[in-house]
């Protein structure tokens, strides 16, 4: 998969050639593969007319793994899409707004960079003491699908990974009382776009060590990360805990939620069980 600059996009250029990272950037692959297919991502009708993305680029580790796979898969004649990167800068003071514009065009990205200043915003509505992230993140969101209606996108991509799954499905079960987490696949309110998650099998620290091998840009994001007593660092640091004590635990938690048996859990919304029967009862038996 590693080859000549001529036969690989520029998302590529000066990818280590040691062992461990072919390994690496093989496993990611196929992990997105993987979840593309498993939840139906793309439409494989040759009748159909060809889908356009907006895949969001933060300028985290994350969102550029995202980016570099799917051009990877596009560029192998594997994912039949066309992809528009975007970034939000969303007004933090701070913002290295030139970063992400100056990357996407060296590496020839089609890219639509938009300014709205929901940081002020959320500065201003959420008291002293709480998390930012829930508005910050609707903000977001409303904004990402009216660029992707504007730029004619039938999809909505974002860089949330397994880790990120995980931790949302334990801060639902912590503090929200139900099982629910991130879906990789699902229809928006207004029901016009898609959002996926294409990273959804791919582990953190494999984005982690990707994006650091490959040298990307990375902007970190201080707005959420500077408050203490995140919830969702702090089901970080206990799932961190499990894993610590028993390797390999995150994955099988993460298997978990692809295998749900409603019969042995107690939502009488998702299995009938007043109207269970036992169907070699004896005739007698009342």
């Amino acid at each position: 998969m590693l080859d000549d600059a001529d036969d690989i996009h520029p998302l590529f250029y000066g990818a280590p050639k040691t062992t461990g990272f072919k390994k690496l950037r093989k496993r990611i692959v196929q992990n997105v593969r993987e979840a593309i297919e498993q939840y139906g991502m793309v439409n494989r009708d040759p009748a159909a007319p060809v889908a356009k993305w907006l895949v969001c680029l933060s300028g985290g580790k994350d969102s550029y793994t995202l980016l570099a796979v799917l051009y990877e898969l596009k560029w192998r004649g594997l994912l039949p899409v066309e992809l528009v990167a975007c970034n939000l800068d969303q007004g933090q003071p701070g913002f290295p707004a030139t970063v992400l514009p100056a990357f996407l065009a060296k590496m020839g990205v089609p890219h639509r960079i938009e300014y709205q200043d929901t940081y002020s915003i959320v500065m201003d509505k959420v008291p002293a003491g709480r998390t930012f992230c829930a508005l910050c993140s609707r903000l977001r969101r409303g904004n990402l699908y009216r660029i992707a209606r504007e730029e004619g996108c039938s999809a909505v991509v974002l860089g949330h990974h397994r880790d990120d799954i995980l931790e949302t499905f334990f801060m639902n079960l912590f503090h929200g009382g139900r099982l629910a987490t991130m879906p990789p696949k699902l229809v928006n309110e207004e029901g016009d776009l898609f959002l996926y998650r294409p990273l959804a099998h791919v582990a953190e620290a494999d984005c982690a060590k990707f994006a650091a091998a490959m040298r990307y840009p990375i902007i970190p994001c201080d707005l959420c990360g500077s408050q203490d007593g995140l919830q969702r660092q702090q089901v970080k640091q206990i799932i961190d805990g499990w894993e610590k004590n028993s390797p390999g635990r995150r994955q099988v938690m993460f298997r978990a939620l692809m295998n749900a048996r409603p019969s042995h859990l107690l939502d009488p919304k998702l299995f009938d069980f007043v109207g269970l029967e036992r169907p070699n009862a004896a005739a007698s038996d009342v």
